[in-house]
């Protein structure tokens, strides 16, 4: 790992704010607002997934809601390539595959547009925050019922003490910031 990749990554980490008990107590939840709200910062996260994917011939991004939109769009746009949403139940106006994933209390539903993907299109999936894996294990579900190729599932942050990695060991995982 370079030098400046690793100062990117400290101005990166440096910038999250921990916020304490929220959304319910004994949480502290990592905000990436203030990487968000400055232009330099937010062109350094990007750029740091661009450089890492602008030479693997991915096809489309596949961004996560919500805030995987942020940062897939923005993604998507720099590689010049499409964009595929993956949201919540009943977000998608048009024909969708769709996906249960348990909750901490409880199933959730993702759906992704049947057409958002192609047969053998490589694909990268991308969320801000890597947690329990839940989430992007049901995205990664989705891109696969559609016969698209995972290149690899990226995330801004990832909180490793939750060992959702390790639920995601079947595929290629990248996080910028881990805590």
């Amino acid at each position: 790992m370079s030098t400046s990749f690793k100062s990117a990554m400290e101005r990166l980490k440096g910038s999250i704010r921990d916020v304490p008990d929220f959304p319910k107590k004994g949480i502290v939840f990592k905000d990436i607002t203030p990487i968000l709200t400055n232009g330099q910062l937010f062109r350094l996260a990007v750029t740091i997934f661009a450089e890492r994917y602008q030479r693997k011939s991915v096809e489309r991004i596949v961004a996560i809601d919500a805030r995987g939109f942020i940062f897939g769009g923005a993604l998507a746009h720099y590689l010049g390539i499409g964009l595929t949403l993956v949201r919540k139940k009943g977000k998608l106006p048009y024909q969708s595959h769709q996906t249960e994933y348990a909750l901490e209390y409880g199933q959730g539903t993702l759906e992704m547009h049947i057409d958002g993907v192609e047969k053998n299109q490589r694909v990268v999936i991308i969320d801000d925050l890597l947690a329990t894996g839940g989430t992007a294990e049901a995205a990664a579900k989705l891109v696969e019922q559609s016969g698209a190729e995972i290149v690899e599932l990226a995330f801004l942050v990832e909180l490793g003490f939750l060992n959702g990695r390790e639920r995601l060991a079947k595929y290629p995982v990248f996080s910028a910031i881990t805590y």
